[in-house]
């Protein structure tokens, strides 16, 4: 593969409450579900990308988030399956999908995030990297980024192979794609097949009318537990049988299969090769348990998103409010981050001066499981709770996003912020932007990172030692390297 597989499409939150039933609603003749177990996944053009990147293949999703705790969920369930995030600015709620279930069964599906909103331009990166891709999988869910005109234009330029999952709320897919995989359903509302008739006959006659319209080079509709059935130039079908039979959660099934299309397109496979492996890979898919098992170990045990514990300048929502407000006004959203374990003067220039940078400043707090991680079992000194709200209660502080992976990057592929501040000089001593751990995120939505001055001498670490110590940390008359090669980016340890 030249590139990566570049996926592109709407992202859901989807959430399964499982629970027991032993009673009724005293007051409706509804069953009562006592939540035993809850567990958050990437849905739609998202789990197809965490499907790829588990299969190995180098993934970048192309998505629409939105300023609220929902899209900081997901951002870092797609970053914990090593999926790239580039975002696109989103109005409005991150939609979501909450399936209510007893004993492996769905009694009830909530939906909710309103109606979809249509996502702002993308920036010149996605565009160099649709261009650059080994293969392009359009997941739509009709929620208006396969609309996006700048997107559409550059998946018509593309020379790599573009996989198109349709939706029969979405646009067509654009002309000369490589592959349309809809399923049965899908390919019946697209092309209005009058229902009747042999199974086969009537997808072939979808499939074919569906290939024409769309100037694909082939449909592939999937047929469920019984394979699928290509469409292609040639004027007999091909129908490509499951190896396996296999009932259970078909969930995501779907997208396993338009996933391993793409995946085996970049490789450079014939379409009927993709095609067989698809059918393959859904099959296991299914057979194996479904999305329930089939999601990579670092995304079932994330953490959720640290809530605010009632401060309104803490968590995901505080942090999400504040930069919508700004982008609105057209100002620039600044962002940092660190352990800021011991809260000391070297800190507050660096967050004074990174203020001074733009329209409101976010901290991006490493929480305790993630500062124990890389500094050690004996840190940090001060719970994450109290760091926060000593951030929060500074001046130059608008909002505390407090992370628990090692690095800042899933906040930062969220809050997009235009400018990334980091405290201190660099491996080169002047703070070329190359060396630093963040640039590289940054680039995907045009945002910079800079360098500003610290304090010489301040050291949480030294103050530790002093404590513990019984003796009294003083400044120090030479310069000291504060941020390392830590990707805490704290601005004196």
């Amino acid at each position: 593969m030249r590139g990566p597989l570049v996926v592109v499409g709407d992202t859901l939150l989807d959430r399964d409450v499982e629970g027991v039933v032993n009673r009724l609603c005293p007051d409706s003749p509804v069953p009562v579900l006592d939540e035993t177990d809850h567990a958050d996944r990437p849905g739609g053009a998202g789990l197809a990308a965490v499907f790829a990147a588990a299969q190995g293949a180098e993934v970048a999703l192309v998505t629409a988030l939105a300023d609220d705790a929902g899209g900081a969920r997901l951002t870092a369930l797609l970053t914990a399956a090593g999926v790239q995030v580039y975002a696109l600015p989103l109005l409005g709620a991150t939609p979501e999908k909450i399936r209510l279930r007893a004993r492996g069964r769905v009694l009830l599906r909530h939906d909710r995030g309103g109606s979809a909103a249509e996502p702002g331009p993308p920036h010149e990166a996605v565009l160099r990297l649709i261009a650059g891709a080994s293969a392009v999988l359009v997941s739509d869910y009709g929620r208006g980024v396969a609309r996006q005109p700048a997107l559409r234009a550059a998946l018509a330029a593309t020379r790599a192979p573009v996989v198109w999952d349709p939706h029969p709320r979405g646009p067509a897919a654009v002309p000369g794609i490589t592959l349309a995989t809809p399923n049965e359903a899908e390919v019946r509302e697209l092309t209005e097949v009058p229902p009747g008739g042999p199974r086969l006959a009537a997808a072939a006659r979808g499939a074919q009318g569906l290939r024409e319209r769309w100037r694909a080079g082939a449909v592939a509709v999937t047929l469920g537990g019984d394979g699928a059935l290509l469409c292609h130039a040639g004027a007999t079908p091909l129908v490509v049988s499951a190896p396996v039979s296999a009932e259970g959660d078909t969930c995501g099934a779907g997208d396993r299969f338009a996933s391993a299309a793409g995946i085996a397109l970049a490789r450079g496979a014939l379409v009927s090769e993709a095609v067989q492996e698809a059918v393959a890979e859904a099959s296991a898919y299914v057979a194996g348990g479904g999305v329930a098992t089939a999601l990579p170990p670092q995304v079932r045990a994330l953490p959720p998103v640290v809530a605010g514990g009632g401060d309104q300048r803490i968590g995901a929502a505080a942090a999400g409010a504040v930069v919508a407000e700004v982008r609105a006004a057209g100002g620039t959203v600044v962002a940092t981050g660190g352990c800021f374990d011991l809260l000391h003067a070297g800190h507050v220039a660096t967050l004074q001066a990174a203020r001074q940078l733009g329209d409101c400043l976010i901290v991006c707090l490493n929480s305790d499981a993630s500062v124990a991680g890389l500094k050690g079992p004996d840190r940090p000194v001060v719970s994450q709770g109290d760091r926060s709200r000593l951030l929060a209660a500074l001046g130059c502080v608008d909002a505390v996003l407090v992370f628990d992976e090692p690095t800042p990057h899933a906040a930062l592929s969220w809050l997009r912020p235009d400018i990334w501040v980091k405290g201190g000089d660099y491996a080169t001593g002047g703070g070329d932007e190359p060396t630093l751990p963040e640039a590289e995120v940054l680039r995907r939505w045009g945002g910079h990172t800079v360098v500003v001055p610290y304090l010489d001498g301040r050291s949480t670490t030294d103050l530790i030692a002093a404590a513990r110590g019984g003796g009294r940390a003083a400044a120090s008359t030479g310069p000291r390297h504060t941020g390392g090669d830590q990707p805490t980016a704290e601005g004196a340890r």
